[in-house]
């Protein structure tokens, strides 16, 4: 196994330069750190033990989250603020330092040495809390081979490691089920992303088929499943890819769903995917719902206010779950044969104001 002194050798330093390299302590030069870590990563090094590190006083220092895309994201989405809010309710976690980790898919195509990954883990958390990564992203195998303690919300699903989430199948079932028992058949599906490539439009099998974001493609699979019990087909559904996360390119997606007025309700994989879907029908003159009925996925706290009909899921507790669960593996490192901590929480229908029955209309678009 490569010590840290190969490294050293390789690199033409001292040991303790390459210490300081991984702790990012000002004794060595920005350039001279970025040497150190390249040969480092040459060599097949892991870097420094941080668990043992971090715990030689029993006590956590610090925890990082990883989320991915801007920073801005983590800030102003109410799904990412919840998880934070569930974080930092621990009591545990009172004294510890958290670190926000932002994993800008528009650089993953370029960065193939995963530097994003790198910075994230070299020295500066005792353990993470991974939350949403597509299922390829190299922030997993690193941590793994790092062997940092770490807890999955929500994605990617990893056998063996500690997770937090919901059974987001089962869930999407219930939420197509739910304007499908109105009688709803032209049938809009508005995604945020299956892929982090920039894709925006209509979605086809070979796309869904090519999906690497988890929870996107298990709940179009859970609608998919649903449209199948009333015989209606994946070429059935008119269903639509955002390319992202936020309201602008939601309500971006909508419009183009609903322009042509061809579906009478939507199905919308989150709550802000539905409540842009809502300003962009108001923006057509379009009313919800009469003329088309929506729902989202979450229940965030805009939802109640707005009426919107969604799926309820836990979102702060799941942040309080995950934060626990590390702090319990931190302070109590498990065996190589203890198996890993799962919790999935239940979700719920919540109906309001925003899904109804479709109106008889004749040709023209008039109520008969």
């Amino acid at each position: 196994m490569v010590s840290m002194k190969d490294v050293a050798r390789e690199a033409g330093v001292s040991q303790p330069a390459v210490s300081y390299a991984y702790s990012g302590s000002p004794k060595v030069s920005a350039a001279q750190r970025e040497h150190i870590l390249a040969v480092a990563e040459r060599l097949g090094y892991p870097g420094p033990d941080l668990r043992a590190r971090g715990l030689r006083s029993g006590r956590i220092g610090a925890i990082g989250l990883v989320v991915m895309d801007q920073l801005s994201y983590a800030c102003d989405d109410p799904w990412a603020t919840a998880l934070l809010r569930g974080i930092s309710s621990v009591n545990e976690l009172s004294n510890v330092a958290l670190t926000l980790f932002p994993m800008n898919s528009r650089r993953l195509e370029d960065d193939s040495h995963g530097n994003d990954v790198h910075m994230a883990v070299r020295g500066l958390v005792d353990g993470l809390i991974i939350s949403t990564l597509p299922d390829d992203h190299p922030t997993v195998q690193y941590v793994l081979k790092r062997k940092v303690p770490f807890v999955v919300v929500d994605s990617p699903r990893i056998e063996g490691v500690h997770y937090v989430g919901i059974d987001d199948r089962s869930a999407a079932r219930e939420q197509m089920r739910h304007v499908l028992e109105l009688g709803h058949r032209k049938i809009g599906v508005l995604l945020e992303r299956l892929k982090p490539d920039g894709y925006r439009g209509m979605v086809d099998q070979r796309r869904f088929n090519h999906s690497t974001e988890m929870i996107v493609r298990e709940r179009l699979t859970g609608y998919l499943e649903a449209a199948a019990e009333v015989g209606l087909g994946f070429d059935d559904l008119r269903i639509i890819e955002a390319g992202g996360f936020d309201t602008l390119v939601g309500r971006a997606a909508a419009t183009a769903l609903l322009r042509k007025q061809e579906v009478t309700a939507v199905v919308a994989c989150s709550d802000v995917m539905a409540l842009s879907c809502m300003t962009a029908a108001r923006e057509l003159d379009l009313d919800v719902p009469n003329d088309v009925s929506i729902i989202g996925f979450d229940d965030i706290p805009e939802a109640a206010s707005k009426g919107l009909t969604t799926i309820r899921q836990p979102l702060v507790e799941k942040g309080e779950c995950a934060a626990r669960f590390l702090t319990e593996i931190l302070q109590s490192p498990p065996g190589p044969d203890d198996p890993p901590k799962i919790k999935i929480y239940p979700t719920r229908l919540i109906v309001r104001a925003s899904t109804a029955k479709p109106l008889a209309k004749d040709g023209q678009g008039r109520l008969l």
